[in-house]
């Protein structure tokens, strides 16, 4: 660790956003940078870019449990984009394509570094067109015929994350071997012997995917607002 300039080349720590006040948090994890004092996501996501109306990649990143009077500068390889403070202490970083350093700087001497990997088309929605829904429209069919998803997400108790988070319930519809993945990363299989699974989503929107080895891979896209809710 360095005495001066970057202090930190990525996380130190991960943490559940509970000890932070943004709805936004509460539904993931963060990255604590080696001063103790910022943060950014440990996942880039993907949202509604204002700018483009487009989905593109984006995190969070900031102040961490800040102290009256506290702010700091966060650019994006090297471009500042925002000033965080105590009243505001986070901001959207919206990512480029492949490598990407977001630095939460408190001062010249104290800055954390975070890197961030964003493949090309990470963001791309898959065309789901294909895909058909139930009659009363609860229940939305792959195209391919294998899977099929609840439509309207639900509210429950992530055990993974301790905090109530939307869901959806996604099904094998026979004995087939589906390899399931939301957003790219892969939670679980599904076959005879285990033949649906919830899928918390995080926010903004989500994909997920069953697919079937080579032979195919069903999409289904889900909102999941600001990734939190309220247990009924």
């Amino acid at each position: 660790m360095k005495s001066k300039g970057i202090l930190s080349s990525g996380a130190v720590a991960f943490v559940a956003v509970t000890a932070l006040s943004g709805p936004a948090w509460s539904a993931t994890t963060v990255q604590i940078g080696a001063s103790g004092k910022t943060f950014a996501s440990s996942m880039v996501t993907c949202a509604p870019d204002p700018t483009t109306d487009g989905q593109s990649p984006v995190i969070e990143a900031g102040l961490f449990n800040p102290k009256r009077g506290a702010s700091a500068t966060v650019s994006l390889n090297g471009t500042p984009v925002a000033t965080v403070t105590n009243v505001d202490p986070s901001t959207d970083v919206w990512l480029a394509d492949t490598s990407n350093t977001v630095i939460v700087a408190l001062n010249k001497k104290t800055a954390d570094s975070y890197a961030f990997t964003v493949q090309p088309g990470m963001c791309d929605l898959p065309d789901t067109s294909g895909n058909w829904f139930s009659a009363d429209g609860t229940l939305e069919y792959a195209a391919s015929g294998k899977s099929y998803a609840t439509v309207t997400p639900g509210c429950a108790l992530n055990p993974a994350t301790g905090l109530a988070q939307p869901y959806v319930h996604l099904f094998d519809n026979g004995d087939y071997l589906l390899n399931v993945s939301v957003n790219g990363v892969p939670l679980t299989q599904l076959s005879k012997l285990q033949r649906h699974t919830p899928v918390f989503l995080s926010g903004g929107q989500n994909v997920i995917s069953a697919a079937n080895g080579y032979l195919s891979v069903d999409y289904f896209v889900r909102d999941g607002g600001d990734g939190t809710c309220t247990l009924p």
